[in-house]
């Protein structure tokens, strides 16, 4: 028993910690350990001295006082309250000696999470939607190239979507008509059919998968185009588009794809 002048303490210890409480307005000191703790306690009468020497402490906790104490380090919080860590070694070596913890920030995933997994789910599925997209004014050598890709994309049981204009998306409807799978092979329409030119409604009389809007016919030709190529957007899980680089509107469809979380493959002619 030692005599004191501050509040009475129980002294709990265990393997890993000394926990001390206020008992009664007495000076006594009463310290309980059981046989597995006797190593521990005889070590741990040291910690005394750090309850009982600040009486203003241990008055202002019990009357539940804390505005003067709410930046302390809680000493028995528990894990789950822990927001600091000790610093690694290269933290160290950048921060230098003055750091003494580091905030561990909560968790968030990348926003483009979703656009990896559903990139991953596609390339698992194999067979997928794709929509082609082009300009006008393409060179017959970059025509028979769009060709054989188109032709490719069908032979391997993808459905192609694509529109009735003349350069890209002509070459990408002969390169579908001679895999010989008309059901893959959809072609969506600004305006009417009447509104194409006489050599497109040619080529998309052999065409079984014809979508028009004859309700777009009073719209100008680009504002038409574009409400196509949204519609297209839509239907697709990946766009394939070959343009210039001042291609206005193919740039517009393309950051569009890739804000519905599409995949967009860009090839530029320039």
């Amino acid at each position: 028993m030692a005599t004191n002048t501050s509040p009475s303490l129980l002294l709990l210890v265990s393997d890993s910690v000394c926990l001390a409480y206020p008992i009664t307005n007495t000076c006594n000191f009463r310290c309980f350990s059981s046989p597995a703790w006797s190593s521990t306690a005889k070590q741990s009468t040291c910690l005394l001295p750090l309850f009982s020497h600040n009486k203003k402490w241990l008055r202002r906790h019990a009357k539940g006082d804390t505005s003067e104490t709410e930046h302390e380090v809680k000493m028995f919080a528990s894990d789950d309250q822990v927001t600091t860590q000790i610093p690694t070694q290269a933290q160290s070596l950048v921060g230098g000696s003055g750091e003494t913890a580091v905030l561990v920030s909560e968790y968030k995933p990348s926003p483009d999470m979703d656009y990896l997994q559903e990139l991953l789910a596609i390339q698992q599925q194999g067979p997928r939607s794709i929509g082609f997209f082009g300009t006008r004014n393409m060179g017959f050598m970059h025509q028979e190239l769009i060709e054989i890709l188109s032709y490719a994309m069908v032979i391997t049981k993808n459905h192609i979507f694509t529109s009735g204009a003349s350069g890209t998306n002509a070459a990408v409807i002969r390169g579908a008509l001679r895999a010989e799978k008309p059901e893959l092979l959809t072609v969506i329409l600004p305006q009417s059919l009447k509104m194409q030119p006489p050599e497109s409604q040619e080529l998309l009389s052999k065409v079984k998968n014809v979508i028009e809007k004859p309700y777009n016919d009073h719209l100008p030709l680009i504002e038409a185009s574009r409400l196509c190529n949204m519609d297209i957007i839509s239907h697709v899980q990946q766009v394939i588009c070959f343009a210039f680089h001042d291609s206005r509107l193919l740039m517009e469809t393309c950051q569009e794809a890739k804000n519905l979380r599409k995949i967009v493959t860009l090839f530029y002619l320039d």
